[in-house]
C-alpha cells in the first residue's frame, strides 16, 4: 500500500491511538500531558487493548479512546474526535462520569474514588465554547459567582479543538504544548533543538521526535495501514451521513443511506479476507447478503 502522509494524520483516531497510546512508548503520552497539565508527572501506565476490525467500524465509547493511569492514583481517558456532533458536550461527561464510577466497588468508601481525567481534541471547533479565545480549555466544576472557588477537582475535562490553533496560539501560557498540537495537525512537522532551549523543552521535542518515529512504523506496517485505511473510510462515511442531514431526514431514508454504506464497508473487508462472522457483526447484514456480495 503507497502511503499517504497528508492522508493519514493523526486526527485519525486509530493512528492518534496507535502512536500516542503505544505500550512500550509511555514516555510519548508521560511528556504530552506534562506539557497539558503544566504538572511534573512522575509515571504513566497504558491499557493494552486490543483493536479488531469490528471495532474499526463502530462508534462505541471508549474503542479508540487512550486510557492511562498517572502516578498510579489518577484515571486519564484521551479521546480524538473527528466526527463532528451537536451533542459532544454531554457524551464527554456521560463517558467520564461512567469512568470516574468505575474506579470504585460496590460497598467500598467515596473516598476511594480516583481522580477521573477526560481529554478531548477535537478537528472541529464545539459550538457552546466557540466565543472562549482559547484552542486548549480547562473545565472544572466552579461556584458561580466565586470562579476562583472549585468544588472537586476530583473530574476535570481538558478541551483541545485544533482549528483554534492559529488564531489562539499566542493566547496561552503553554508554549510546548503549542508543539504537541502543531505535531498532531502535521505530523512530518519539523522540531528542531535549539541552544535556546531549556532542559525540558528539549525533552517535549525528544519526545516528538519518538512520536514520529512510532508513527512512521505504523505507516511502514501493511496491517496497520488496512485498520487506518478502514477507520478513515468510517469517519469519512458519518460525516457525510452527518452532513447529508440523514439524521435530520425520514426513518426509510436513514435506513437506506445506512444500508448502502453496510454494503461498501462489507465489500471493503470481503477484499480483505475479513472473517464472514466480523463482517456480519461490524455491518448488521445478513450472511445471505454478504454471499451476494462475494458473488458479485
Amino acid at each position: 500500500m503507497e502511503n499517504n502522509k497528508s492522508k493519514y494524520d493523526l486526527t485519525n483516531d486509530y493512528l492518534f491511538k496507535r502512536t500516542f497510546g503505544y505500550v512500550g512508548q509511555e514516555h510519548v503520552t508521560k511528556v504530552f500531558l506534562r506539557d497539558l497539565f503544566l504538572q511534573k508527572i512522575s509515571n504513566v501506565s497504558l491499557d493494552n487493548n486490543i483493536i479488531t476490525e469490528k471495532d474499526i467500524m463502530n462508534d462505541k465509547m471508549g474503542i479508540m479512546d487512550i486510557k492511562a493511569v498517572i502516578n498510579g492514583n489518577t484515571q486519564c481517558n484521551i479521546e480524538m474526535q473527528v466526527v463532528q456532533q451537536d451533542d459532544i458536550d454531554k457524551r464527554i461527561l456521560f463517558y467520564m462520569s461512567s469512568e470516574y464510577k468505575k474506579a470504585i466497588s460496590a460497598g467500598e468508601q467515596y473516598a476511594n474514588l480516583r481522580k477521573t481525567i477526560a481529554i478531548l481534541i477535537t478537528d472541529f471547533e464545539i459550538k457552546n465554547i466557540e466565543k472562549v479565545p482559547k484552542y486548549a480549555t480547562k473545565w472544572n466544576f466552579r461556584e458561580e459567582n466565586y470562579p476562583e472557588v472549585i468544588l472537586t477537582d476530583a473530574m476535570e475535562i481538558y478541551i483541545i479543538e485544533l482549528p483554534k490553533l492559529t488564531r489562539y496560539v499566542n493566547n496561552t501560557n503553554k508554549e510546548r504544548l503549542n508543539l504537541w498540537a502543531e505535531f498532531i495537525k502535521n505530523p512530518e512537522v519539523k522540531i528542531m533543538i535549539t541552544e535556546y532551549d531549556d532542559n525540558e523543552t528539549i525533552e517535549t521535542k525528544e519526545a516528538i521526535r519518538e512520536a514520529q518515529e512510532r508513527y512512521d512504523e505504523v505507516l511502514q506496517d501493511k496491517h496497520e495501514m488496512e485498520l487506518a485505511e478502514l477507520r478513515l473510510k468510517y469517519i469519512l462515511d458519518q460525516n457525510s451521513i452527518r452532513s447529508s442531514g440523514y439524521r435530520e431526514g425520514k426513518e426509510e431514508g436513514i435506513k437506506e443511506g445506512t444500508k448502502k454504506k453496510s454494503i461498501e464497508i462489507a465489500k471493503k473487508l470481503l477484499v480483505q479476507n475479513v472473517d464472514t462472522k466480523i463482517i456480519i457483526e461490524a455491518t448488521g447484514l445478513s450472511e445471505e447478503e454478504i454471499d451476494a456480495l462475494k458473488n458479485e
